[in-house]
């Protein structure tokens, strides 16, 4: 079996890392590209490789020569690899290359691992493709597929704004041709086509016009997607290295902090609600995204009425956010001369903006006991209800009390997560009965399930402070997708409801899963969509964390730093679907056992 690479591309899309650089030649996991693909070949035995080069030609081929002696190279150079595609460069090929065997075709910008060609080399099938089921985030030509046959091809061109993805199979650009079918179908009509009618298309087109006009079938087997990559731009290079790269995976999602789509996990650290927005409303959103990406947002007084409507209170008191996060600065400079008391532990955001600030503890039970002992000196009193990462929750009325018994303080009351809790928020209250020292700030991601789209608010019926709030927002401060949704939220409340009755559900049901686990201390109660376990100081290994997202793709978040002075470990486990909440629960108990 002889293989074919096309590696002729500028690599425009891989700019700059392509500047001084061929893209086969960039590292993935301390390896280029194409020495993997050419290992993988060797690891199978195919060792007589044909090459198409174009751009830094010589750079290619010296580097393939000396590093792989034993291979048997011939290099086909395409000089107008600028103005062509891969239809030019596999005409060159076929027009120079003896065919005198079957051949394995390879595009140049694939990362994967061996048992992937050796798949395609011991098919079944004669002229057979290799596909993966579609996913998020990738791109290129796909197919569709029936009983394994491909019934039909589409080229990126061939892909306008309605065409459907989602029941579609992404080609590796992997393929097994006989010498036959090289020889007598597909070479002439390559060619023909590429010399006389379009030489800057897709070699695809041409398999697409065979399959139609029924002068060939090609088959397809379907390879998981976690044993390839393809690598079309720099953002493809650290999805590639988080594949390929196991011990690395920890320190780029921590380097990232977010954009999770690009790393196929299961992620019990980042908190959303798992049953909201509904599929329907999803479609409602993909079907007005045309026109919501070509139109501004409103302005800020628009947006807070529209605001009201979902929280059914006074448009007065609202100020709509870009995300609950868009507060912490202006927060920081607000009260930076200010004695601040905050809950210990608490994330992060609240212990980095009032550095300086005094604590109170919160031991997993109702807390209100710690903070008034602590109350006296303050000037700024943060509640988070419930707290996180505890799960702490304490009565909305005790804390109106609270605050209503010491007008001389501002109380910052983070309901981010009180739509899990069954407590109603102190915005209810506030409405009857308004107090100037309290605001209210919630992120809207974890209940209504939207971290993508950055929304919160901050309630107070201080008006100098709301005033003072407001002038540090941009105009246009939310985007016209986050403003569609607030309008549709409006007609799906009791789906809303449905999904935070699901969610508490799946979270008794968790915790009570995490409780049977051996080594298991503790799983607190927890008013939120998420949960606090303590485990028995020995009970895990010291690199759990690690360990189970290189063994097992699923992220979990260890807070013992925060729970100062307790034994034991302590981790935060978002609450997902039940399946995956099984997954874990059986993953830890597969160490515990270990």
């Amino acid at each position: 079996m002889k293989a074919l690479i096309l590696a002729a591309g500028f690599g425009n899309r891989m700019q700059p890392l392509t500047n001084e650089k061929h893209k086969t030649l960039l590292k993935v996991d301390g390896e280029c590209i194409i020495d993997r693909i050419i290992s993988g070949l060797a690891d199978n035995n195919v060792n007589d490789v044909v090459v198409v080069t174009g751009y830094r030609h010589d750079e290619l081929v010296q580097h393939l020569e000396n590093s792989f002696p034993a291979t048997n190279f011939q290099f086909v150079q395409n000089t107008r690899y600028r103005e062509t595609n891969n239809i030019y460069s596999m005409a060159l090929a076929f027009e120079e290359m003896e065919l005198n065997d079957d051949l394995l075709l390879i595009e140049s910008d694939l990362i994967f691992t061996p048992e992937v060609i050796s798949t395609i080399i011991h098919s079944e099938f004669d002229n057979v493709a290799l596909v993966s089921p579609y996913v998020t985030g990738l791109d290129g030509t796909v197919v569709q597929i029936a009983e394994n046959r491909i019934t039909a091809i589409y080229p990126p061109h061939t892909q306008d704004e309605k065409f459907e993805l989602f029941d579609k199979y992404k080609t590796l650009n992997i393929y097994k041709f006989t010498r036959d079918f090289c020889v007598n179908e597909f070479k002439k009509l390559l060619i023909y086509y590429a010399k006389v009618i379009d030489d800057n298309c897709y070699y695809e087109l041409i398999l697409g016009i065979l399959i139609y006009m029924q002068r060939q079938e090609i088959y397809c087997e379907i390879i998981p997607n976690d044993l390839w990559a393809e690598v079309d731009d720099p953002n493809d290079l650290t999805g590639a290295e988080f594949l390929f790269n196991k011990p690395a995976r920890l320190s780029i999602l921590e380097d990232a902090f977010g954009g999770y789509w690009n790393f196929d996990i299961t992620d019990f650290c980042f908190i959303r609600n798992m049953y909201f927005p509904t599929s329907s409303m999803i479609s409602e959103i993909k079907n007005n995204l045309p026109f919501l990406i070509h139109n501004y947002g409103s302005k800020q007084k628009v947006l807070n009425l529209k605001l009201s409507y979902v929280l059914q209170c006074s448009n007065d008191y609202l100020l709509l956010l870009n995300g609950a996060s868009q507060l912490y600065p202006v927060l920081e400079k607000l009260f930076a001369n200010s004695k601040v008391l905050i809950p210990e532990p608490t994330f992060g955001e609240y212990s980095r903006v009032f550095s300086g600030s005094s604590i109170y503890q919160d031991s997993g039970e109702d807390f209100l006991d710690n903070l008034q002992n602590q109350l006296q000196e303050a000037e700024v009193v943060v509640v988070v209800n419930p707290n996180n990462p505890t799960g702490t929750t304490v009565p909305t009325d005790k804390l109106y009390e609270l605050a209503a018994g010491h007008p001389g303080k501002t109380f910052i009351i983070d309901e981010s997560f009180l739509d899990f809790s069954g407590q109603a928020s102190i915005i209810q209250l506030l409405e009857d009965k308004p107090l100037e020292n309290v605001m209210v700030l919630v992120s809207m991601s974890k209940s209504y399930g939207v971290p993508g789209i950055r929304l919160g608010y901050v309630y107070t019926c201080s008006k100098p402070l709301l005033d003072t709030l407001s002038a540090s927002i941009p105009i246009w401060n939310a985007n016209s997708l986050a403003e569609f949704y607030l309008e549709i939220l409006l007609k799906n409340k009791s789906a809303f409801r449905q999904s935070l009755e699901q969610s508490i559900d799946d979270r008794e049901a968790f915790s009570r899963d995490l409780e049977s686990i051996p080594g298991v201390h503790c799983v607190f109660p927890s008013g939120a969509n998420f949960l606090m376990v303590q485990f028995d100081p020995h009970a895990l290994h010291s690199d759990i964390v690690k360990m189970m997202l290189e063994n097992d793709a699923i992220y979990i978040k260890e807070v013992s730093a925060k729970v100062v002075g307790a034994e034991g470990r302590y981790f935060r486990f978002a609450v997902r679907l039940p399946h995956e909440n099984r997954l874990l629960v059986d993953a830890l108990r597969k160490y515990l056992a270990n």
